[in-house]
């Protein structure tokens, strides 16, 4: 029931009281930094993969990207710790901020489990002893991501120690046929060949050799049709075995990872032992001391893939 105001009295006025909710300046400032660094990995990404931004600045930028969405994490955690308190505005910005930063982050804490598991070998191969030996030994500017210059045993020892399983390939067949199917896997597998050693054409087709002169030629006119080849003794020394032994073939390229497109070496060597082709296959990070290992896997990727194409004839 309302009372009215007597002739004397004044009139109550009713005033509506606005409740102004605070601000979270941490909300606001983790969006914008969360963006920056979603940007940025992005950007220095493509970069690297399809332009001429080295390395070792994707390493840092990365890591600076990575630190960033943390940052941005960790200032959206107080908006919405003061929206929950308070019930400061700022949610959405904080939610926002979290989204932006989940890949910078993720790929960052990738990298440190990968850095802290993983021994910090750059280089890998199926032969611990004696590894197949680099046709042109690769060599790029390290800038600050330095790395031992020899490969020593104790690195050996940390790979076998990692990866047991890295081992080499004995095939039951021709130096030929497993040539073929080795060039046929690299291609598949995005593996570019630069460079080879050996008779990188074992047991090619007459025709596709050297022409005989032809009778009638003043020079050779009474030349055989059919030179005799001398053919090795079945000796068993020790000699023997090695002569026998350098029948082989090395390959050597380069290869990169599908979505970082980083760079590393390979060589590949065939050897042919009686009527097997055993192959070996060394892998090398071209930067710093730890590949993380991406060497690794590349290396058994590429065999498994041999084995796939082989299937049938490979051997223990």
């Amino acid at each position: 029931m309302v009372e009215r105001a007597g002739a004397d009295e004044q009139p109550v006025s009713l005033m509506a009281i606005r409740y102004d909710r605070p601000v979270s300046s941490a909300a606001r400032s983790s969006r914008l930094i969360g963006a920056f660094s979603l940007v940025l990995a992005l950007a220095v990404m493509i970069a690297h993969r399809f332009g001429g931004l080295a390395t070792p600045y994707l390493v840092l930028l990365l890591i600076v990207a990575a630190g960033c969405a943390l940052l941005a994490a960790m200032l959206a955690a107080l908006g919405l710790r003061s929206l929950w308190m308070t019930g400061a505005e700022g949610g959405l910005a904080a939610l926002a901020a979290l989204i932006y930063a989940a890949f910078p982050l993720a790929l960052g804490a990738y990298a440190t489990e990968r850095y802290m598991t993983l021994p910090d070998i750059y280089d890998v191969s199926t032969d611990l002893v004696t590894a197949p030996d680099w046709l042109s030994q690769p060599y790029f500017d390290q800038i600050w991501l330095k790395r031992q210059v020899q490969v020593t045993p104790e690195d050996r020892e940390k790979q076998l120690a990692a990866y047991p399983e890295l081992t080499g390939r004995r095939y039951e067949g021709a130096l030929d046929r497993v040539l073929e199917a080795v060039r046929k896997v690299a291609k598949m597998s995005g593996m570019t060949i630069t460079e080879s050693s050996g008779d990188t054409e074992p047991g090619r087709d007459p025709e596709d050799r050297p022409v005989k002169p032809q009778p009638g030629d003043d020079a050779v006119a009474d030349a055989p049709d059919i030179i005799p080849v001398p053919t090795p003794r079945p000796y068993d020394d020790d000699v023997a075995k090695l002569i026998r032994g350098v029948n082989g073939v090395t390959l050597q390229g380069t290869t990169r990872t599908l979505i970082l497109g980083l760079r590393f070496d390979f060589i590949i060597r065939l050897r042919e032992e009686a009527e097997t082709t055993f192959v070996d296959i060394r892998v090398a990070s071209r930067y710093g001391q730890n590949d993380l290992g991406f060497s690794a896997e590349i290396a058994g990727d590429y065999l498994k893939a041999l084995d796939a194409e082989l299937l049938g004839i490979a051997g223990g």
